[in-house]
């Protein structure tokens, strides 16, 4: 793509400045710049691509309505609606390559609803001054946004800030610029882990199932990754979704911060796609190593994986909710689901002797799911370990009998 179009996105009202500059940025580094005001009340000092009237349109409705709603966080609401729509129909008809966004709270709210929006893929970056910051639910947030934090900005241009905001015109452009779009060769399964000192199984049933002619795309489930699956479970762009790694569950069910949101687990469920669940990781709660929850962790023994990640083992207790809240989640499921049950623990520190080892909170947590699952779930018990390679096999075997059944499909 040699002049990718650029979709600027900000409050032309009080961001003239620095949105002239991105523009300025942008072709100066090959691209094209348009500028979508979604400012509420003030008027710009030059027009833009989009103005706020056609953004209010875009919602359905006028700029007078939204400006009568009388509270800025219910305009911003409906202004991000009309942003998303009026995004998504330019990316449709290929008028837009990448966006790129800027703000305080208020544009960075409307900004994440519109990266959200678009597919993934498509190359967007948001400069905003809380970029990383905990505010930003992982549920708001599309996975493969690109975020830089505007330093020294919000109210004008300085050396700083023109810094950071000339970095950001530059990832968004180079971005279109060295997007690799390529039709799918293969059906793609999407599988939940975590690393392979917690869950092995993915070294044998990545192998295999690329063996079968399926791409597969794993998904680490600290947070984001688990949002990235649900994302493209939700798409449409998986034949199946083999979810392995629920500790996201766990953690968001604890307070964790480590979440992939309340909606994690729910995707594959509603799009009717084919799936298979286990319970790995669901043993433990994470947490920043940095930043131990000490309300939470109680004087509980610290598995610390490095200075970023730590973790603790779940009370009994805990273990039951978490299997309640699994069984709920797939209660849900429209498709063909199975849960593989492996009795002999669910991640490597459970294991005979390992320093999580609680047979009796196990069996807790898989009485109460077996209370838990109805008749549309085929629930499956292993005498194995997660990590042993009968676990992968029974997945295997399911995997299968669905394939020769027709339920998986192998069409791109």
């Amino acid at each position: 793509m040699l002049s990718p179009t650029i979709l600027i996105v900000g409050t032309a009202d009080t961001k003239a400045d620095e949105l002239l500059y991105l523009k300025k940025c942008v072709e100066r580094a090959g691209g094209k710049g348009r500028i979508m005001d979604v400012g509420v009340l003030g008027t710009p000092t030059f027009e833009p691509s989009y103005s706020k009237f056609d953004v209010a349109i875009a919602a359905g409705t006028t700029n007078d309505e939204i400006i009568a709603l009388g509270d800025e966080n219910r305009a911003m609401t409906k202004q991000a609606e009309g942003a998303s729509n009026l995004a998504l129909t330019l990316q449709r008809k290929g008028e837009i390559n990448g966006m790129l966004a800027i703000g305080g709270t208020l544009a960075t709210d409307l900004s994440l609803d519109v990266a959200l929006a678009l597919p993934l893929g498509f190359p967007k970056c948001i400069a905003s001054t809380v970029a990383f910051s905990p505010l930003l639910p992982p549920q708001r947030m599309a996975p493969d946004v690109m975020m830089v934090l505007w330093a020294g900005g919000l109210f004008g241009l300085n050396t700083i800030c023109k810094s950071v905001l000339s970095q950001a015109a530059g990832a968004v452009v180079g971005a279109c610029m060295a997007r690799e779009v390529e039709p799918k060769p293969l059906p793609i399964v999407g599988v939940s882990s975590l690393g392979s000192s917690s869950l092995r199984y993915m070294l044998k049933l990545k192998p295999a199932l690329e063996q079968r002619g399926f791409e597969v795309a794993a998904f680490h489930t600290t947070g984001m990754g688990g949002r990235a699956l649900e994302v493209l479970a939700a798409s449409g762009e998986l034949a199946a979704v083999l979810d392995f790694s629920l500790v996201e569950v766990s953690n968001h069910e604890n307070g964790s911060v480590v979440s992939a949101g309340q909606d994690r687990m729910e995707a594959a469920a509603s799009a009717r796609l084919p799936l298979i669940v286990a319970p790995g990781g669901v043993s433990l709660m994470d947490f920043q190593t940095w930043s131990p929850p000490e309300h939470k962790i109680n004087g509980r023994e610290i598995l610390t994986h490095n200075r970023l990640i730590a973790c603790v083992q779940l009370t009994v207790e805990e273990k039951v909710q978490a299997a309640r809240t699994i069984a709920a989640k797939l209660d849900k499921a429209t498709g063909p689901c199975a849960f593989i049950m492996p009795l002999h623990g669910i991640d490597e520190w459970d294991r005979e002797g390992g320093p999580f080892n609680d047979p009796a909170g196990l069996s807790a947590f898989y009485d109460t799911l077996r209370e838990g699952l109805h008749d549309n779930v085929e629930l499956i018990e292993v005498e194995a370990h997660i990590n042993d390679d009968l676990f992968v096999e029974t997945a295997l075997e399911i995997f299968d009998d669905w394939l020769a059944q027709g339920l998986i499909s192998r069409e791109v």
